[in-house]
């Protein structure tokens, strides 16, 4: 069972005709930089890489409120795809205040719910990355805990 923001995002692209997806999946790309670490703001974990699946670097960013809900922050290089920028918007919003073991529950295959498995296949397979490295970081000691609740 996803989260319920990110089961609303789903439901709302797998409504969508292709072009309806592409204008909307620009539209979440286009606020991606809403989504990058915040001045003030103290993370969990911040971890930044390059890494060979994706075009530039990628930071996640992660802090937890009180109630243990994960937060999620996205530093994105230049050469990130706009496909990859638009997920990254969407698990951010999808996945706020889920908790880790939620995180961790989310299959690969809503990224083909969301982008379409077409599109998915004609531009990149690193938009999975995104997820993977987010559910890397709930894996983390601290962060996912014995008893979280979903």
């Amino acid at each position: 069972m996803l989260p319920e923001p990110l089961a609303a995002i789903v439901d709302l692209f797998t409504g969508l005709s292709e072009g309806e997806r592409r204008e909307l999946l620009v539209h979440y790309a286009e606020r991606s930089s809403s989504h990058a670490p915040q001045p003030g703001e103290v993370y969990e974990l911040e971890d930044v890489r390059h890494d060979a699946e994706c075009t530039d670097t990628v930071g996640v960013h992660l802090r937890r409120d009180a109630a243990g809900g994960c937060h999620f922050r996205l530093s994105l290089g230049p050469e990130v795809q706009t496909l990859t920028r638009a997920l990254g918007s969407i698990l951010c919003e999808g996945l706020a205040g889920a908790s880790p073991q939620a995180v961790l529950m989310v299959p690969e295959t809503v990224i083909d719910q969301i982008a379409g498995g077409t599109l998915v296949r004609l531009r990149s397979r690193t938009v999975y990355y995104l997820l993977r490295r987010m559910q890397q970081a709930v894996r983390r000691p601290g962060i996912s805990r014995p008893g979280d609740r979903d």
